[in-house]
């Protein structure tokens, strides 16, 4: 799907939206939208690196899970916000450096990604024994429910990390890298390439995102529990394969993983206003996740 589509689709969604319910556009519903796909929104860029590079990591709300679930312990007896935060980022970092140095070892990056995201909810259920944590260090709230001026801070949030991440895969080497090593792995080897530390780099990427969704989730929520994030890869794959990124690597832009963020959080939205049931909503972002790989195997066939 070629730039000026994506943008076409997402113009007529806001139209239709608004049509359909003319409380789309009222303030406190397009702030809560942005809050939303800033939850969700920096998961699906961890994605685009990843799919880029040729992978997928299905683990990325298992990390949310276990990441919210430590920092919230932590802070629970005592300890202070620094401490929790590096925490979760710590989990997020080792989880992406597990699953990238695996997947370079050629072994296949769904199966190593679901088992580590098993074993991350498996995890998260043994530190309280399946029960939610409740309570956050002051300070915390910032993360989740703060402002500035009138821009809620987790939006803000989310666009330092994707400003970051569309410097990082246009303008640096080692994001030429992660391009290459999508393309064609064994050209890129022989070109001197690291596949270990390329395939290492995306997964903590996206295993660090995974974690800074999980501090703006318990932030907003004041609690966790281990079920929290699940699914979560749903909307990110959903997000990155709408915005053009193929799922046989080496192609995606980060800017139109915005978009397809965009596209998801407004189909959310304007699904709950409309009063549609969540089961059905599952079953439309599975059909547009269809539909998109779909269409993208075709144009490669086509090319």
């Amino acid at each position: 799907m070629n730039k000026h589509g994506i943008i076409f689709i997402l113009l007529v969604m806001i139209i239709v939206s608004t049509i359909m319910e003319p409380s789309f556009l009222n303030y406190k519903n397009l702030i809560n939208v942005f809050r939303q796909i800033s939850v969700t929104g920096p998961i699906a860029i961890g994605m685009t690196f990843v799919i880029i590079n040729g992978g997928i990591d299905i683990s990325v709300g298992g990390i949310v899970g276990l990441a919210g679930m430590v920092a919230m312990i932590l802070m629970s007896k005592g300890y202070g916000i620094l401490i929790a935060l590096l925490a979760a980022l710590a989990i997020g970092i080792l989880v992406g450096f597990i699953n990238g140095y695996y997947v370079s070892k050629g072994l296949a990056p769904f199966i190593v990604t679901m088992s580590t995201n098993t074993i991350l909810r498996g995890l998260a259920q043994l530190t309280t024994n399946g029960q939610p944590v409740w309570g956050i260090a002051n300070g915390y709230e910032i993360f989740g429910q703060g402002y500035i001026g009138f821009v809620p801070v987790p939006v803000i949030i989310f666009l330092l990390v994707f400003a970051v991440a569309y410097i990082i895969l246009n303008h640096t080497t080692i994001g030429r890298s992660v391009y290459a090593v999508g393309g064609n792995a064994e050209s890129s080897r022989l070109s001197g390439i690291s596949i270990l530390k390329s395939k290492i780099f995306v997964y903590c990427i996206s295993g660090i995102l995974s974690a800074i969704t999980a501090i703006v989730l318990t932030s907003r929520l004041a609690s966790s529990d281990p079920t929290i994030g699940l699914d979560y890869q749903v909307d990110a794959i959903a997000a990155t394969v709408i915005g053009g990124t193929s799922m046989s690597g080496g192609e995606g832009r980060v800017e139109k993983t915005l978009v397809g963020i965009l596209i998801i959080g407004i189909l959310s939205n304007i699904l709950n206003l409309a009063g549609v049931s969540p089961y059905i909503q599952q079953v439309v972002k599975g059909l547009i996740i269809l539909g998109a790989v779909v269409w993208d195997n075709s144009k490669r066939k086509n090319k």
